[in-house]
């Protein structure tokens, strides 16, 4: 056996299956509680559906690593060169979302140190942060949510009042701006394109149903808009 293979597996620490199982459990306990927060303290639209399974994962996973490296360096730089080949091409979507895979992480740690003490302390401390930061993030967000902006795109005929036209589904849209405009079917047509916003129980099928009844319009295609301005 080559010397460096001898050294590396000379310093394996002697932990018993058991030890190992309960820093596992504990380390996935630990992975559900960081998972639990995370779905509690952040908005269902933020969510990724496999974040949360990831998070309990990474902790085990993590738990695991490091009580394979235990205090040996040459472990540790060989476990950080085989782990180099892996590429995680999901972007994060938040940065929040990076806080929380760092939790994980370092919940992994502890446990797999048998660091218990540090890792209650340490879900109960940011536990508490999460859940106060969490407050001021919901309320800045209802106003957008309440209130979404969809994108109205109208196909008309030439000799047809655009501006009547649109304001045919006056009942469903409380507020209507130009975006562009321009001829559309070989110039037999004006496509014109609106940034509206709906009025409280209307939705879009209302405003699609509504237009396609009306003389003159030709097409009637709406989505939602991603920028939400005042």
């Amino acid at each position: 056996m080559p010397e460096f293979l001898k050294d590396f597996a000379s310093d394996i620490p002697a932990v018993s299956p058991l030890e190992i199982t309960i820093r596992l459990f504990a380390a996935l306990l630990g992975g559900m509680i960081v998972s639990w927060i995370y779905r509690t303290t952040r908005s269902d639209l933020a969510i990724a559906p496999s974040f949360p399974g990831t998070l309990v994962l990474l902790s085990v996973l993590i738990a695991l690593v490091t009580g394979v490296i235990g205090d040996s360096v040459a472990r540790a730089f060989s476990l950080v060169g085989a782990l180099s080949i892996v590429r995680f091409r999901t972007v994060v979507r938040d940065t929040q979302d990076t806080a929380y895979v760092i939790f994980a992480v370092v919940v992994g740690m502890a446990v797999g140190t048998s660091n218990f003490v540090a890792a209650i302390i340490g879900i109960a401390i940011v536990t508490v942060a999460a859940f106060i930061t969490s407050q001021k993030t919901k309320s800045s967000a209802e106003p957008a949510e309440i209130t979404p902006q969809f994108s109205l795109k109208m196909i008309v005929g030439l000799g047809m009042n655009l501006d009547t036209l649109a304001s045919a589904a006056g009942n469903h849209i409380e507020s209507r701006r130009l975006q562009s405009f321009r001829t559309a079917r070989q110039g037999a047509a004006f496509e014109a394109e609106y940034i509206v916003r709906l009025r409280p129980g209307s939705s879009v099928v209302d405003v699609v149903r509504t237009l396609n009844h009306v003389d003159g319009v030709q097409s009637v295609e709406i989505e939602r808009h991603e920028l939400f301005e005042v």
